[in-house]
């Protein structure tokens, strides 16, 4: 385990260089004035030497000369200057990261888990009303345009139901019923002003884990609510996927001949389902997972967009749409190391699903 381990993690620095090659051939398509925004730092003085950027970082040299110096400066952290929020790409991403992240820390659990669970019951129930009930709503699901699903969600839990509650008289109902009202953004306005002001110490950039290491149990209820529906978005649409993997593993895996002899051994149905087959089944469930865990860390541009939740598919979407050149490439950037890192933890968790892949 150990070995296999260390031979992917050596793997690792080979693969990241592939990556950054690939996307620093793209930018090549950009004139010299252009890549120069790729070293900028301060606005104000980049414009009045441009042209000493690029004698500096020898733009005008060939390809491998250029990849050179750019890659210096991408381990220093300098990613350009993003004109469309008017900071370092760098600190563009550290702001709006955390948003993203925390949204797929509460989406990638639910969502594998029930997933993997419905995908069982679908299996065992095969070709029953159970069976036919789980695949039809996976195939709903999996069709479900995330905009139209997102305002939906929004039209009835929070245009129907706050209006509702603003009409209701009864102050107890209208209690119950404003705990069903779930806005957009990350925060509301009060909790968005305590957050921002210096009573509040920002350790991790997630607002429910920054909310209980404050001790402000209002704002981690606060965050929460905000967090209800592009979460119930996103599970209803990726869950589908997993169901429907997770369902056609576990058919495959209940064929095969050891599932025969553990149950003429006298082993329990759920038995053999769990720890035989289920085990067995979860591999290509992993790989799936490891690519939806990277590509929605990587940004959710639609959910976000709707739900007004600016995380880091916010920044690219803004910085693509005003041809945010740097903006765009840290982006990119960013997105393929997030890959490179899933990757390599499915590839790890392969070996301790399957002792056999360890040996390959």
């Amino acid at each position: 385990m150990r070995a296999y381990i260390i031979r992917r993690i050596l793997l690792l620095p080979i693969t990241l260089i592939g990556v950054t090659i690939l996307i620093f051939a793209v930018v090549q398509s950009f004139t010299p004035v252009q890549r120069a925004s790729l070293y900028v730092t301060d606005p104000r003085h980049a414009y009045r030497a441009i042209q000493e950027i690029i004698r500096k970082y020898k733009l005008n040299e060939p390809f491998y000369v250029q990849y050179y110096y750019w890659i210096q400066e991408v381990f220093k952290g300098n990613l350009g200057w993003s004109r469309s929020f008017q900071m370092r790409v760098s600190d563009a991403i550290v702001n709006f990261a955390p948003a993203t992240a925390e949204l797929v820390i509460y989406t990638v659990p639910i969502t594998v888990l029930l997933g993997i669970y419905l995908g069982k019951i679908s299996a065992k129930h095969r070709d029953k009303p159970l069976d036919h009930v789980t695949r039809a709503l996976s195939i709903i699901g999996w069709s479900l345009p995330s905009f139209w699903l997102g305002i939906l969600l929004l039209a009835f839990f929070y245009g129907g139901m706050n209006s509702l509650v603003q009409r209701q008289t009864n102050p107890t109902l209208k209690y119950i019923l404003s705990l069903l009202v779930f806005p957009p953004e990350r925060l509301s306005l009060e909790a968005s002003k305590y957050v921002d002001s210096p009573n509040f110490i920002k350790y991790t950039g997630l607002n429910t884990i920054d909310a209980l290491l404050n001790g402000q149990f209002w704002i981690f209820l606060d965050a929460l609510r905000h967090l209800v529906l592009p979460v119930i978005t996103l599970t209803i649409i990726q869950v589908a996927l997993i169901v429907r993997i997770m369902r056609s593993s576990m058919l495959e895996a209940l064929s095969k001949g050891y599932i025969l002899a553990a149950r003429a051994k006298g082993l329990s149905e759920n038995e053999v389902i769990n720890k035989h087959a289920g085990r067995n089944a979860l591999i290509p469930v992993i790989t799936v997972s490891g690519l939806l865990f990277a590509g929605m860390l990587s940004g959710v541009v639609i959910t976000e967009t709707v739900f007004e939740y600016k995380g880091i598919g916010y920044f690219a979407a803004t910085a693509a749409r005003r041809l945010d050149i740097p903006g765009v490439l840290g982006f990119a950037l960013f997105s393929g190391f997030i890959f490179v890192i899933a990757n390599l933890i499915v590839d790890i968790l392969y070996a301790y699903i399957d002792p056999r892949i360890r040996l390959r």
